[in-house]
């Protein structure tokens, strides 16, 4: 990933980079991918009717998270309390994905791919929202 390189290199970014934010974006779209391979990989299973809820719930995650990711690497002007909200829906998001793969992991090695990353993003969400202030 460029986060690092591409927040650093930004005109209007001065001082030390926000490292939990960077590791945030940089979970975010690793989760969206996931995500987005999970729900695909659900509708290839023989069960695919008792998977709808798992895949609902990839498709939702990998949006939020993909989201969230672009709108984190925005750098000109500022919005804290907007990227604050979105950081904690995204929070949310991945650990409900999370809780459903969980369910089907030892079954389903995709589930248990996914659940790994969707809590490695949940916790770098928490991570960045509390390093920002909100500015009002």
């Amino acid at each position: 990933m460029h986060a690092q390189q591409m927040i650093s290199s930004h005109p209007q970014v001065s001082g030390p980079s926000n490292d939990a934010l960077i590791r945030c974006i940089e979970e975010c779209f690793d989760c969206a991918q996931s995500c987005t391979a999970c729900a695909d990989a659900c509708l290839g299973e023989d069960m695919v009717l008792q998977l709808r809820q798992c895949i609902r719930l990839n498709l939702d995650c990998a949006d939020i998270c993909e989201a969230t990711g672009r709108f984190a690497s925005r750098r000109t002007g500022t919005n804290e309390s907007v990227l604050i909200a979105a950081l904690n829906a995204c929070e949310e998001a991945c650990a409900r994905c999370a809780d459903e793969c969980e369910r089907h992991a030892k079954h389903m090695e995709h589930c248990a791919i996914c659940a790994e990353s969707c809590r490695r993003c949940e916790a770098a969400c928490k991570s960045a929202a509390g390093s920002i202030t909100a500015q009002h």
